[in-house]
């Protein structure tokens, strides 16, 4: 995986460096006040929304381990592993969109079914 001079790319790197490594505030400033997110919950509009989403999960992110990434002027791509606390292996994938800089559109995949069991295993205890 090289940045090859890729905005899109560039941005998306800077932007799960930060949050991966625990600095979520970092890494809403590559984040568009208008960003519509695409998540396995639902639509998120607007930047409160998508802080309000990804920053609970960034903060049970133990790590991450970038798989690749790929990307042009205004679109990139990440697919990464994630050991988060009540998941060790949480892969996901994430699609964005880049304009001037800023994430205007983000896709995220991911499977929600072992964060589900985790938490079904948790209210049994």
């Amino acid at each position: 995986m090289t940045e090859n001079g890729s905005t899109a790319l560039a941005t998306a790197l800077a932007y799960y460096r930060a949050w991966s490594s625990h600095d979520f505030e970092l890494a809403m400033t590559y984040v568009a006040e208008d960003i519509v997110c695409q998540a396995p919950a639902g639509q998120l509009v607007g930047a409160q929304a998508f802080r309000e989403f990804m920053g609970p999960f960034a903060q049970i992110v133990n790590g991450t381990t970038l798989i690749g990434g790929f990307g042009d002027e205004r679109i990139a791509m990440l697919m990464y592993d994630a050991d988060t606390v009540p998941v060790r292996d949480a892969p996901g994938a994430e699609c964005l969109t880049v304009v001037d800089g800023k994430i205007s559109h983000m896709r995220i995949i991911f499977d929600r079914l072992p964060f589900a069991a985790a938490r079904e295993a948790e209210a049994a205890e």
